[in-house]
């Protein structure tokens, strides 16, 4: 029982380091790419017209809503909660089976 549950463990904590992968690899992409067009917007009309802070806004709430999920922080929804309702849920499911026997 003990070694299941280290390796319950084991694959919680490797696909938490793969939603911090993803989403590090998402904000890199994001400067980069950023960094290019704010570039070009400079190269082309010397940010007369900063028409690449259009991009960098759009892009910026994926990446908002991608960090509220990666690191838990809505409130309402969150892994917390998830985790409590399913405890809830599976204690309920439990208590009734007791109930019956």
């Amino acid at each position: 029982m003990e070694n299941l549950d280290r390796e319950s463990k084991y694959m919680r904590a490797k696909e938490r380091v793969g939603e911090l992968k993803k989403f590090y690899a998402h904000v890199w992409s994001y400067i980069m790419v950023m960094t290019v067009l704010a570039l070009i917007n400079y190269l082309t009309n010397g940010f007369s017209y900063m028409w690449f802070l259009w991009a960098a806004f759009g892009w910026g709430i994926g990446v908002m809503f991608h960090a509220i999920g990666t690191f838990n922080l809505n409130p309402f929804f969150g892994k917390g909660w998830e985790e409590k309702k399913i405890k809830e849920f599976m204690k309920e499911e439990e208590d009734e089976a007791t109930k019956w026997k």
